[in-house]
């Protein structure tokens, strides 16, 4: 995708013939579709279009007030974003208790490195209330007495906020396809191990069972297959013999938030693109760890190279 394409998000039941009145409308109005996914999941339709609408035959706010109508008539949400609506873009960050992640983000938001507005935390518990109160970050907790959140609060304040990007600063819960699917390309999460080792719940845990060596943490886009998303960044350690689930917390807790950083930064710039469910640098894009620092490529031996042996080459 270029940077200079228009989004176009339609979400809801599945219906014969809505593609089609879609592209439709959009042909007529001079507008050049440049790429179409769509997928169903649990009876939720989704379709994300890119579009080049530079040479388009009516305006803005035209082309949004018919997409709507024709939402409403066919009973889908149809979300339109043009590349230049926003100068600054907005997150919403989803948390749950683990307060880490959060802390990073909003010291990065404080500090002006961000590059980005935090404009909502919204979690299903209120143990982080006054780490948002301290910088003045509207907290919303959408979670019962048992932590289970309200999605339809959740998709509500999505709305409100208006969000450009959402980060799950280690919310513990699974998004269903009724939002992912509202945000594809638009949310990360980081996971405690090295994807696709270890997805789902207790992750140090499961890593300490299997006996691994090294583990670490994952920065990933969400899709509505759980930790299957495009991995963005990862971070690594040692796992020591005697390592209880609380070292590996210890010891994985800075790299998730220094991955989770890097990972939002990297699609704040634009600097990280998606094809075929892996993640590319743009051309350019430097100044990035995506994996292990440069020291421990360095300290990895790099002899003996099948082919390079002594005797072979003598030969």
């Amino acid at each position: 995708m270029t940077r200079k394409l228009t989004e176009l998000t339609v979400v809801g039941d599945d219906k014969t013939g809505l593609i089609a009145r879609v592209t439709s409308l959009l042909f007529d109005h001079g507008i050049n579709i440049e790429d179409l996914d769509q997928a169903v999941r649990k009876g939720i339709f989704r379709m994300t279009m890119h579009v080049d609408a530079a040479e388009m035959t009516t305006t803005k706010d035209d082309l949004r007030e018919k997409l709507h109508a024709l939402g409403d008539e066919l009973g889908v949400d149809v979300k339109v974003r043009f590349p230049a609506d926003r100068e600054t873009k907005q997150i919403a960050v989803l948390a749950t208790k683990e307060s880490h992640c959060v802390e990073a983000l909003l010291q990065a938001w404080a500090s002006g490195d961000l590059g980005a507005d935090i404009s909502v935390i919204i979690s299903n518990h209120a143990a982080l209330k006054p780490l948002a109160d301290y910088y003045d970050i509207p907290f919303y907790d959408i979670g019962d007495e048992k932590g289970t959140p309200d999605e339809d609060a959740i998709l509500s304040l999505l709305n409100d906020y208006d969000a450009d990007l959402i980060v799950l600063a280690r919310y513990i819960r699974i998004l269903s396809p009724n939002v992912v699917f509202r945000y594809e390309g638009r949310i990360i999460n980081v996971h405690p191990s090295l994807l696709p080792s270890f997805p789902g719940a207790a992750a140090y845990r499961q890593a300490i069972e299997e006996g691994v060596r090294v583990a670490g943490v994952t920065a990933h886009y969400v899709t509505t297959d759980l930790d299957q998303g495009p991995i963005i960044t990862q971070r690594a350690f040692s796992v020591p013999d005697d390592a209880e689930v609380e070292d590996l917390q210890r010891k994985g807790q800075p790299l998730e938030a220094d991955a989770l950083l890097e990972a939002v930064q990297l699609h704040l710039n634009d600097d990280v693109t998606v094809h075929w469910g892996r993640t590319n640098l743009r051309d350019g894009a430097e100044g990035y760890q995506l994996g292990l620092p440069e020291a421990a490529d360095a300290a990895n031996p790099d002899r003996p190279i099948d082919g390079l042996a002594n005797i072979l080459a003598d030969d």
